[in-house]
């Protein structure tokens, strides 16, 4: 059954890579309300193509938001059902001017690292591209009559601004969401000789802060030095939230973070990684970060906080000396196990406000968090993908931590009772939420090839 699965793949390579194309050229940017249109135009191809694979239902609810795409295929209630997740929506493609081609015109160019080729677009690994493995590789198995297990999907418009209406279409439609696992394509493998699964995510805490001095915009001559300035002020009180040693200095933000023990760091360490290509690739200096810790520590196991965008007063061509009525920035703190995103939040706007000189006033507005999590490894859920990736990849999987964050992750759990398993086929030098986003071919196909042996392995596994 696998070998007529396989063959249909390679059959309709062409063919999946067109329709890809197709879905990468809607710019379902769900940030921006302008894109409205565009984000429900996005769910009905989707649907479209989860009807053309041959599931038997296949459908759009509205939320309070943008629209979360619903199907399944149920063959018998005796045999396990895993529900894939994913989402369809994308970041905004800014800055413009730094993409070698249109974000939503989508090309494909060899590189260094994909000789074979990367489809060039935004969403395209992050996360359509990944969709879209589990959609073709369902219509592979279904075409070959070949599917050994329930699949359901829920593919939602609202991943990256916080999937605000998520938590509530699950509690409405827990009965319908049923299942035994849930699996996510929306992570990274070390690299293409390299096999990974994410077995660890990091939490968020993402806030806005604005800073306002006078009421009005003034004379940077007639009022400078007399008045604060919001954005020299803004930029102090960031500066201070990191001491000499890239440490967080918001009394209480260590508290409940997990510390691993050295056995367990030295193990993490054994991960392949070069400094020097990192470097390299990055087009930096050296590294940077918490002392005490490593490049691969820093970016799994240790909370960060980074400003993700900051403005005020006058940007525009030329000079105008004013000195602004109005500073802003956003801020994205990455939490581990044990922390919370909810107590952080709360423990940065009381500490962000403490700081504040009595010149200026301060607002924090919280937008979106998420809860870190750990998946087990020893359960038929886990040992299913590792399987499922020894028989592609021709080598053992490592299990491995991320450093992004899948608030939803922690909320399945919660609510559906159902733990999940990151099986992403992306790399983290796939410039996702950057100009020039693109996704490997390898990677691409690599992933439908996989994604059956995950079903027939995962239908064993129960059975024993």
């Amino acid at each position: 059954m696998i070998e007529q699965v396989q063959n249909y793949i390679q059959q309709n390579k062409d063919r999946f890579l067109e329709e890809l194309k197709e879905i990468l050229r809607i710019p379902s940017i769900s940030a921006d309300p302008a894109y409205k249109d565009d984000i429900q135009r996005t769910a009905q191809v989707i649907m479209g193509h989860l009807q053309k694979a041959g599931l038997d239902l296949a459908e759009i609810h509205q939320t309070a938001g943008h629209p979360i795409v619903y199907a399944e295929k149920i063959i018998s209630k005796d045999l396990p059902t895993i529900l894939v997740y994913g989402h369809y929506d994308v970041q905004p493609p800014d800055p413009l001017n730094l993409w070698e081609s249109g974000p939503f015109e989508p090309v494909v160019k060899n590189t260094e690292i994909h000789p074979q080729g990367a489809i060039f677009a935004r969403g395209s690994c992050d996360d359509k591209g990944q969709v879209f493995m589990h959609i073709k590789a369902v219509e592979a198995m279904l075409n070959s009559d070949a599917l050994p297990c329930n699949v359901k999907f829920m593919i939602e418009g609202e991943e990256e601004v916080g999937s605000n209406n998520l938590e509530t279409f699950c509690r409405e439609n827990k009965e319908k969401l049923s299942s035994d696992v849930i699996l996510v394509s929306d992570t990274s493998i070390i690299a293409n000789d390299v096999p990974s699964i994410t077995v660890g995510l990091r939490g968020l805490s993402y806030v806005e802060v604005e800073v306002t001095g006078p009421n009005r915009d003034l004379h940077s001559g007639v009022y400078g030095g007399g008045v604060a300035n919001p954005i020299n002020i803004l930029s102090t009180m960031i500066a201070s939230l990191m001491d000499e040693n890239n440490h967080i200095t918001i009394p209480g933000f260590y508290d409940d973070v997990e510390v691993l023990d050295q056995e367990d760091r030295t193990e993490m360490n054994k991960a392949p990684f070069d400094v020097e290509h990192y470097k390299k690739d990055l087009n930096i200096g050296d590294v940077h970060g918490e002392k005490g810790f490593t490049t691969l520590e820093r970016t799994s196991i240790r909370p960060t906080l980074d400003v993700n965008g900051i403005w005020g007063g006058y940007i525009g061509e030329g000079a105008k000396t004013v000195l602004p009525s109005q500073a802003f920035a956003k801020i994205s703190m990455r939490l581990v196990p044990n922390q919370n995103s909810d107590k952080i939040t709360q423990l940065f706007e009381e500490h962000f406000k403490s700081i504040a000189p009595d010149s200026v006033k301060v607002k924090v507005k919280p937008h979106h968090g998420g809860e870190p999590v750990v998946t087990p490894t020893n359960t038929p859920e886990y040992k299913a993908a590792h399987q499922a990736m020894l028989s592609t990849f021709g080598k053992a999987p490592i299990p491995q931590r991320g450093g992004g964050s899948i608030p939803i992750v922690a909320l399945f759990e919660e609510v559906l009772e159902v733990k999940t398993v990151l099986m992403g086929f992306g790399l983290d030098s796939d410039d996702i939420h950057s100009p020039n986003e693109h996704f490997g071919l390898f990677n691409f196909y690599k992933g439908i090839e996989t994604i059956p042996y995950y079903f027939y392995n995962y239908a064993e596994l129960k059975k024993g």
